[in-house]
């Protein structure tokens, strides 16, 4: 799964097991199972993302899936959202250790980014229901952008129970994908989600710049923090 980066992501573990269980981020009983769990249950999502692409993670609490997609796949461009400060605080210390110059930590809600931070995939593991998570989601996606929500078991009974509000929201496809099936016990599923474009969209406001791709970059004096 990480190749010759395996020793980053046995940091990450490290990390997280330390000052992940410390600043309560990780409960303790997570542990003995952060391989599995949590770090190679991210990764493995890997494979919903094309080469080189820019992928924000929204809620990304312990990095997760944020920090281990970027450790699996250094060609990506991975911008972490969350809008508590010491969890802020804490993933750009992450960063910084790693030494993933491809990521960059922003303090702040989904909700108050939209029209400065814009990708064509954004991505979120245990935050929401599908429909509340794609109306946080939807603004920081670029024209014809997709979704790609973590999920349990229950995967497909929420995106049909959630179907009709993803709908008004401009939905035009959804897929229940599995990854990882090969490498863990139990498949990761994800719910993809891509949207119409910005101008089709059911319920656009107008917070969006018009075809701008605007990338908010971190800047530790103002409560963001990067590399």
């Amino acid at each position: 799964m990480f190749g010759d980066r395996v020793g980053l992501a046995e940091r990450f573990v490290a990390i997280l097991a330390d000052t992940g269980v410390t600043h309560g981020l990780i409960g303790p009983r997570e542990v003995p199972r952060l391989w599995e769990r949590h770090v190679l249950n991210c990764a493995v999502i890997e494979d919903a993302f094309p080469h080189g692409a820019m992928i924000v993670d929204v809620g990304s609490g312990a990095g997760l899936p944020g920090v281990a997609l970027a450790i699996a796949r250094p060609d990506l461009e991975v911008h972490l959202v969350e809008p508590m400060l010491r969890r802020t605080t804490w993933l750009g210390t992450v960063v910084d250790v790693l030494g993933l110059s491809g990521v960059t930590v922003h303090r702040g809600r989904a909700e108050e980014l939209a029209g400065t931070l814009e990708a064509p995939w954004v991505t979120a593991r245990a935050v929401a229901r599908l429909d509340k998570l794609a109306r946080w989601c939807v603004p920081l996606l670029s024209a014809g952008g997709s979704l790609v929500a973590m999920k349990g078991r229950s995967a497909a009974k929420e995106l049909d129970e959630d179907r009709r509000s993803l709908d008004r929201l401009g939905l035009a496809s959804a897929t229940v994908r599995e990854h990882g099936g090969d490498l863990l016990e139990e498949p990761v599923l994800t719910v993809d989600l891509t949207f119409v474009e910005r101008g089709s969209r059911a319920g656009a406001d107008g917070r969006r710049r018009g075809g701008a791709r605007a990338r908010a970059r971190g800047a530790r004096g103002d409560g963001l923090a990067g590399t």
